[in-house]
């Protein structure tokens, strides 16, 4: 295969939104942090002399993935070296909506027990809804929320399905 030939054989269609990139500093305690305090499960994980990565993702939209990806850079192979990676705070987010209320506090719950409940569960105004803010082990936040309407307000402005989910 030559040097600029695609490896890939499935793409997109057209310019895709596809991914969320956040550095971390244990790839594994954050993998195990997303598998107990959210819906995101591993897709891929890869490692190269530059360090360990993984994808996660919630699986229900194989045609159109969006996916969070962690980065473990090991010593001294940092590519982006001496700059220091933020982190998602204090409104800087990862949003979940979710179909019920109960789930939020579910979620809060699940946080508070961890110690890394941040905020809420709280009513928001509109278009915010019903939400809580939680921290992962690096101290990005991640929203979960019901009632914001962004499905409902995606399927009234781009079209597409009519069911409820």
């Amino acid at each position: 295969m030559a040097e600029n030939e695609p490896i890939h054989k499935i793409r997109p269609d057209q310019p895709r939104w596809t991914h969320l990139a956040l550095h971390v500093k244990d790839i594994e305690a954050s993998i195990a942090w997303y598998d107990k305090h959210t819906c995101l499960r591993v897709l891929a994980r890869n490692q190269d002399e530059m360090g360990k990565g993984v994808w996660l993702g919630d699986g229900t939209a194989p045609h159109a993935p969006f996916i969070l990806v962690l980065a473990q850079f090991f010593e001294g192979k940092d590519p982006f070296a001496p700059a220091r990676h933020a982190v998602l705070q204090p409104f800087a987010h990862i949003g979940i909506e979710v179909p019920t209320r109960e789930l939020v506090d579910e979620y809060a719950a699940l946080a508070k027990e961890n110690d890394c409940l941040a905020l809420g569960p709280m009513q928001m105004p509109d278009p915010v809804g019903y939400v809580c803010f939680v921290k992962d082990p690096d101290g990005n936040v991640i929203e979960f929320s019901f009632d914001q309407g962004v499905y409902e307000k995606a399927r009234e402005v781009w079209g597409g399905e009519n069911d409820e989910s």
